[in-house]
C-alpha cells in the first residue's frame, strides 16, 4: 500500500513527465503541497525527498526546487571527475542528506549500479568531494610566515576555510578530526599551518595540535551552516525573518527581569550576533592564547 507521500510524489512525477512544469521551472513548495493536499509539513517534505531520490527535481540555490533537466544524455558514461563534480553540486544544494548513489545516478541519467564503477562507496565519494574542494582552495600562496608572521598566516588560512564552508555547507559534516579521511589536499592545509608555527620552539606534537585545534574550531562553528540552510529551505524564512517572528517572545522572556545581563545586551547599541562574528571573536581568542605559548 502506497504511503500518502509516495502517492502525492507519483502524481507530481506524472505532471513532470507531461512537462508541467518544464525542466528548470520550480515545482510546488512544501507549503503549496500542504495547502493543495491537506497534509502536514513532514509529509510534504517527504514528497520532495521522493522526487529528489528519483532524480526528477533538484534544489537550485536562490530559486528553490526545480525540475531537473541538465543531466547528460542517456547512454553517456561520465568519468569520475564528472561524478564527483555532480555530487558536489547536489550536496551544495541539498546537503549530504540529499546525496545518495541513487540520487546521483538519477542526475547523471545512468543506472545506480553504474556509479560504483567510478567510486567504491559513498565514503569514498565524500572523500573525493572534500579533496576536490580543498584542491580548489589551496593555502594562501602569497603569505610567507617568515615575512608576514605566523598569526597573519593562520588567520588567513582559517578565513579561507570558513569561506569554503560558507560555499559548501555540507563540507563541515564531512570533515572529521577523530576519524579523518585521508584527503591529500586537506592534509596540505594542516602542513601549511604547521609550517607557519615552525621556528617558534614548539615540538612537532604541539605544532600539529595547534594547527588542528584552529581548523577544528572553524569546522565546529561551520557545522551550523547546513542546519541554517536547511531551516531556510523548509520554512521559507531567512534567519532575520525568523528572529523578527520571535521578537515578542524575546520581549516577554526578558520582561520577567530574571535575565538582566541578557536584557542589557539586547538593549545595547550593537545586539547583533552572527556566525561570522562568533567565528572571528573565537579565532582571535584562540590566537591570543597561542601567542602566550609562543612567547
Amino acid at each position: 500500500m502506497q504511503t500518502v507521500s509516495r502517492r502525492i510524489a507519483a502524481e507530481l512525477a506524472a505532471r513532470i513527465a507531461a512537462g508541467e512544469p518544464p525542466p528548470g521551472e520550480r515545482i510546488m513548495s512544501t507549503r503549496q503541497i500542504m495547502a493543495e493536499y491537506g497534509v502536514a509539513m513532514a509529509t510534504a517534505t517527504k514528497v520532495i525527498a521522493h522526487l529528489r531520490d528519483e532524480g526528477l527535481v533538484r534544489a537550485r540555490p536562490g530559486v528553490g526546487t526545480v525540475v531537473s533537466g541538465n543531466a547528460p544524455p542517456p547512454g553517456t558514461s561520465p568519468d569520475r571527475d564528472l561524478v564527483v563534480r555532480t555530487a558536489i553540486t547536489i550536496a551544495d544544494a541539498e546537503g549530504l542528506q540529499g546525496l545518495s548513489m541513487r540520487r546521483l545516478a538519477g542526475e547523471l541519467s545512468m543506472p545506480t549500479m553504474s556509479v560504483y564503477r567510478h567510486v567504491q562507496d559513498k565514503e569514498e565519494l565524500v572523500l573525493l568531494m572534500m579533496d576536490k574542494v580543498m584542491a580548489a582552495n589551496p593555502p594562501p600562496p602569497r603569505l610567507d610566515p617568515a615575512r608576514d608572521g605566523w598569526r597573519a598566516c593562520l588567520e588567513a588560512l582559517a578565513r579561507l576555510q570558513w569561506s569554503m564552508y560558507r560555499r559548501h555547507t555540507w563540507l563541515a559534516q564531512a570533515v572529521s578530526f577523530t576519524r579523518p579521511l585521508l584527503a591529500p589536499h586537506a592534509m596540505a592545509h594542516t602542513e601549511w599551518a604547521m609550517r607557519a608555527l615552525e621556528g617558534h620552539g614548539l615540538d612537532p606534537s604541539t605544532q600539529f595540535r595547534a594547527a588542528v585545534t584552529i581548523a577544528n574550531y572553524v569546522r565546529g562553528t561551520a557545522v551550523n551552516l547546513e542546519d541554517e540552510a536547511q531551516a531556510v529551505q523548509e520554512t521559507g524564512l531567512t534567519d532575520e525573518q525568523w528572529m523578527q517572528g520571535q521578537e515578542q517572545r524575546f520581549t516577554d522572556v526578558l520582561a520577567t527581569g530574571k535575565l538582566p545581563l541578557m536584557a542589557r545586551f539586547v538593549a545595547s547599541e550593537d545586539p547583533e550576533l552572527t556566525l561570522d562574528m562568533l567565528l572571528e571573536y573565537g579565532l582571535q581568542r584562540l590566537l591570543d592564547g597561542l601567542a602566550t605559548q609562543l612567547a
